[in-house]
């Protein structure tokens, strides 16, 4: 991300040509004037023609720190390690390997590099910052957001592309900073290494085709560079950074802005917000044009680069002094790139915030107080790179942001993101309860907690669909003639994904007994036992769902004991599941019991047979079917299949008879 640290440079590019001969001397003027590029070159020259080992690791290391700042993590991490390797004694090699390695995705080798700094300076806060950033980045690699990114070849060259803006208040125009060939100037910067950058428009048509990317013109182009921006919510003011000539002939970054004029951009002043000797850049403003931020390293701050801000009364009024936006969101660190949302959220980049590993995206949130709330945006919006000038629609989830991670065209790329919808799919299947054959033409009404109630048919292959809505319990009930009301539930409450539900709603035959499994008695005894209630209270909720029917409670035996035995024990447990149902509010008028004791063996159905693979369907479980069994596991399994609680129906026209009060 060579073009993103240009405020911060102090560029002499005016200086005269150097006078020592020797080659270590200039490459360390080189750095001392921000000519990184150029000093590469100058110490990898040195260190030819170096002799001393102590001096050999100072260049290494030197040029190490020269694709520290350019934001060559891939050499930096390289050469890095070749000091520590050449002993370099100063242990902030090893920090900044391990930043490195952090910012090319490899934390794990970079948790090491912090723990083994941390040994030798355990109190810097850095390392600690950075070790816990390794650990969430894992987290947030494995936990990716919703958001989509692309990234937008159709304009994005080469070289270094970043910090777009809109230039049409129907998101139609952008304008972006880019060094690629056709800008104003046509020298090649020796602090990047680039064509010096300029700012370049373009445009999409209907048929969503952008055209190729032009510069703007002289108004705002300078032969020198012109870096990021911002404009108002009507896209006829932008603010922008631009180094310019002082009066003493120094190059100074200062931030300009220039308004629309037709289709082109009128001539560009400075603003008069800090003494024309401070370097500032990076502006973002607000909404109602009376709040202007920007960074800078200047007295006063947390750290590296800090976010500043000055107000004004209204458009016409001067702008006041300039004041830090605090440690909440300043660091240490480098805090770049802010930008203000139509509803008041902040936006900037910071290396100082746990992060993924080079300049991530971070939204601060207002608080009532006066205060902010601090967010990491994550995956995939933030990456081991550079993430860096993110712009929204007023009203969607959808912008642009800035990034040199791996995949791009060039350097820096501008990426297109959005946030897809939530979506909530429900897939259903109505089988039948006693086959798992499906049931078609049955009728699906999907009740709501926010007021929906749709209705619809299974298809011939039993299936039904229905969009859900987010933070909703949903009730889907099924009926058919021939078989009992049955139902299910969904919720889409605390859900921040997409999801698609599938479900089977089994429906029972209403011309044959229905078991009851769970209802439980101590031997020989027909009080129900406790684990039993489960059981029963499903049994109400198919009452419920079917108020016009009657039906019998039946319980069964096996066949061990005498038949009078069996018939009254059993007859008492039937009437222990009335009694039971009668307590729990279900109208006396529709319950019979009756005991079978071990007159009706049971007859295995499919369910069972997939259970017990040495029954098949259709099996009668009789006295003499289980006494060819071979072996006394089996038959027990078929005498505790067969003592059971089951119910018939015997009406299906019961009117709820008028209670009136006395």
């Amino acid at each position: 991300m060579r073009k993103v640290f240009i405020l911060s440079l102090s560029i002499l590019l005016t200086t005269s040509a150097f006078s020592q001969k020797d080659v270590t001397a200039k490459a360390d003027k080189a750095f001392e004037t921000g000519r990184y590029f150029e000093a590469i070159d100058l110490y990898k020259y040195a260190y030819a023609k170096a002799r001393d080992k102590e001096q050999k690791a100072e260049i290494v290391f030197m040029t190490a720190e020269c694709y520290r700042l350019i934001q060559d993590n891939r050499q930096a991490e390289i050469w890095f390690s070749k000091a520590i390797k050449r002993r370099y004694p100063n242990p902030l090699a090893i920090l900044y390997l391990a930043d490195a390695m952090r910012a090319n995705g490899n934390y794990e080798e970079a948790r090491v590099e912090y723990k083994n700094y941390l040994e030798l300076v355990p109190d810097d806060n850095r390392a600690a910052k950075g070790l816990e950033s390794c650990e969430l980045a894992i987290e947030w690699i494995e936990n990716p957001t919703r958001y989509k990114v692309v990234n937008m070849y159709y304009f994005n060259s080469r070289q270094s592309d970043y910090g777009p803006a809109y230039a049409k208040d129907d998101y139609s125009q952008v304008v972006f900073t880019s060094s690629r060939e056709g800008a104003t100037g046509n020298k090649i910067s020796n602090v990047t290494g680039e064509y010096y950058s300029d700012i370049f428009k373009t445009r999409v048509d209907r048929k969503g085709n952008w055209s190729e990317p032009v510069p703007l013109g002289e108004n705002v182009n300078t032969e020198f560079d012109e870096g990021a921006m911002a404009t108002n919510n009507k896209c006829n003011t932008m603010y922008f950074t631009s180094f310019r000539e002082d009066q003493d002939g120094n190059m100074v970054c200062k931030i300009f802005t220039s308004n629309k004029e037709g289709i082109d951009w009128g001539k560009s002043e400075a603003l008069k917000i800090l003494a024309d000797s401070i370097t500032i850049g990076h502006p973002a403003i607000s909404p109602d044009e009376l709040t202007l931020l920007f960074s800078a390293n200047m007295r006063g701050g947390k750290g590296g680069k800090d976010i500043w801000k000055v107000t004004r009364a209204d458009k016409n009024a001067d702008w006041g002094t300039a004041t830090n936006m605090g440690e909440q969101i300043n660091t240490e660190g480098d805090e770049v790139f802010p930008y203000i949302h139509s509803d008041g959220t902040l936006y900037f980049s910071s290396n100082g915030h746990p992060g993924m590993g080079g300049l991530d995206l971070f939204m601060a949130t207002p608080l009532s107080d006066g205060s902010w709330t601090i967010e990491n945006m994550k995956v995939p919006l933030n990456s081991p790179a550079d993430d860096f000038g993110i712009i929204f629609e007023a009203e969607k989830e959808r912008g642009y942001l800035s990034s040199n991670r791996p995949g791009g065209r060039g350097g820096d790329d501008i990426y297109q993101f959005s946030l897809p919808p939530i979506e909530f799919n429900l897939l259903g299947t109505v089988r039948n309860q006693k086959t798992e054959q499906v049931i078609a033409g049955a009728d699906i009404t999907l009740i709501g907690s926010d007021g929906t109630n749709l209705s619809k048919k299974t298809e011939s292959d039993g299936t039904f669909t229905f969009k859900l809505t987010p933070n909703t319990d949903y009730r889907i009930v099924a009926k058919r003639g021939g078989f009992l009301n049955s139902k299910d539930k969904e919720t889409t409450k605390g859900m921040t994904s997409s999801k698609e539900f599938r479900i089977d709603i089994f429906m029972s035959p209403d011309d044959s007994r229905i078991d009851l499994p769970g209802i439980m008695y101590d031997f020989g005894k027909w009080n129900l036992r406790p684990e039993s209630l489960v059981a029963l209270e499903e049994l109400v909720e198919i009452l419920n769902d079917n108020p016009n029917i009657t039906i019998e409670i039946g319980s069964h035996t096996d066949f061990r004991g005498s038949d009078q035995a069996n018939t009254e024990l059993s007859a008492k447990r039937a009437q222990s599941v009335v009694d039971f149902l009668v307590t729990y509010g279900v109208d006396q008028d529709r319950l019979t019991s009756k005991g079978y004791g071990e007159s009706m063996p049971k007859e295995i159905d499919k369910s069972i047979a997939k259970k017990h693979p040495f029954l098949k369907e259709g099996d009668v479980l009789t006295e003499a079917f289980i006494n060819r069994l071979s072996s006394e596991e089996q038959k027990e399994i078929c005498h505790q299949i067969n003592r059971r609680t089951d119910f018939g129906l015997t009406g299906r026209d019961y009117v709820r008879k008028i209670q009136r009060r006395r």
